[in-house]
């Protein structure tokens, strides 16, 4: 009889679950319901307030994105654009509970460069590599998969002496020690010049004697932020599917969580390959040098409602949880990243007014898709003062009922 009773319980708590699970709201293709501050547990007045002052933390740089470019990085060595670029929209945000919109400003639908939010894209086309086995293991050495790459652009395609060349990412001692993992949490440390920015080009120490002779890291041992680094990533992750990742990326995920067709992913003029007889440009994760993802707000939105519910949408697991969980797992030498470009908010440090459990993709504007589990939030801002988001954060947190 107990084993009886132990069994029904466990039954209506599963049939509970799944109805929960069937009840969760995920906005269908070309629409998206709203719910009114009150229905969704917000204090109004607060929320109005958290708005207002989000809208009045545009960013100051430039809205030309060369010029807000510079600004940002200096004056990098070979820091020259090769991407396309584009001029920046209004301030804007949209802020979803429950699946739900409460609020939204700005230019919502406007197509715009994501910069480094990017990076969490790439890091998705990788984990429905891992989920489907095409990846065997994260802590394989990224070289193993990564066969010789033969060029396409010509600038790239030869060496100084007119000698065409093959690109082989991982042929050093020390890159062939580099596995997924250390590429997907920055601290592979790799060595090398790809589509013509040395790793040590991008955002060099102070001091130009140390550009060519820089200190070599242990691989996994220090975390950095390098943009030639990701697009070694991007580029490893093509020889494995194949195929351009923006195909893999519509086919996989932006069809199925119901993205619009006007989101576009770029490389860089020279970064073309060949690859089965069939030219294909490497896309790049993020716009340091042009190019990387252009999407409009709403269209992050729903990759964030997507991170947000576990990588499920609807009743299909497009991203496993396993992925996921590896992916909000800190990195040690930086407690605060997890996969690129997961930024976690361990022990609130990341954004003191925000749950510890929350995390965000974020992107140079600033751009960030920010989440909150505990709370069922998903809220994208565009262009907004880097250092006014966590006041923000504080003034929305106050507005919960």
């Amino acid at each position: 009889m107990f084993n009886q009773f132990r069994f029904a319980a466990l039954f209506l708590l599963l049939f509970s679950a799944h109805l929960l699970a069937q009840k969760a709201y995920y906005p269908p293709v070309e629409s998206w319901e709203t719910r009114t501050p009150e229905q969704a547990k917000f204090d109004a007045e607060k929320l109005k307030a958290a708005i207002d002052f989000a809208k009045s933390s545009e960013a100051k740089v430039p809205r030309d994105m060369e010029l807000a470019q510079a600004q940002s990085f200096g004056r990098e060595p070979l820091g020259e654009p090769v991407g396309v670029q584009k001029p920046r929209g209004e301030q804007t945000g949209i802020i979803i509970r429950n699946g739900y919109i409460v609020a939204e400003w700005g230019e919502p639908l406007r197509v715009d460069m994501t910069h480094s939010v990017t990076k969490s894209f790439l890091s998705t086309v990788v984990g429905i590599a891992f989920d489907r086995k095409m990846i065997r293991s994260l802590q394989d050495k990224a070289g193993d998969y990564a066969a010789l790459i033969l060029p396409y652009n010509p600038l790239e395609r030869f060496d100084e002496y007119g000698k065409s060349k093959l690109l082989n990412l991982f042929e050093t001692e020390h890159n062939r020690q580099i596995t997924w993992e250390h590429l997907l949490r920055q601290t592979s440390d790799w060595e090398g010049t790809l589509w013509g920015k040395p790793d040590w080009a991008d955002r060099p120490d102070r001091d130009a004697t140390t550009w060519l002779t820089r200190k070599r890291n242990e691989v996994g041992a220090v975390y950095e932020y390098n943009d030639t680094r990701v697009n070694a990533l991007a580029l490893a992750a093509l020889n494995v599917w194949r195929k351009p990742l923006p195909q893999v990326l519509k086919e996989n995920v932006m069809d199925e969580i119901g993205a619009s067709n006007t989101w576009r992913w770029f490389g860089y003029e020279n970064s073309f390959v060949v690859i089965d007889g069939q030219i294909m440009q490497s896309v790049s994760g993020g716009g340091h040098w042009g190019g990387g993802m252009f999407i409009s707000a709403r269209d992050m939105a729903r990759f964030g409602l997507l991170t947000e519910r576990n990588g499920k949408w609807r009743d299909k697991q497009i991203l496993s949880e396993a992925f996921i969980k590896q992916a909000k797992t800190p990195t040690v030498p930086q407690p605060t990243y997890g996969f690129m470009n997961w930024f976690l908010n361990t022990n609130k440090k990341y954004y003191p007014n925000a749950p510890a459990s929350a995390f965000v993709h974020v992107g140079n504007g600033t751009n960030i898709i920010y989440v909150d589990p505990e709370n069922d939030l998903v809220i994208v801002l565009r262009w907004i003062e880097d250092g006014k988001i966590n006041e923000f954060m504080g003034k929305l947190y106050a507005s919960l009922k």
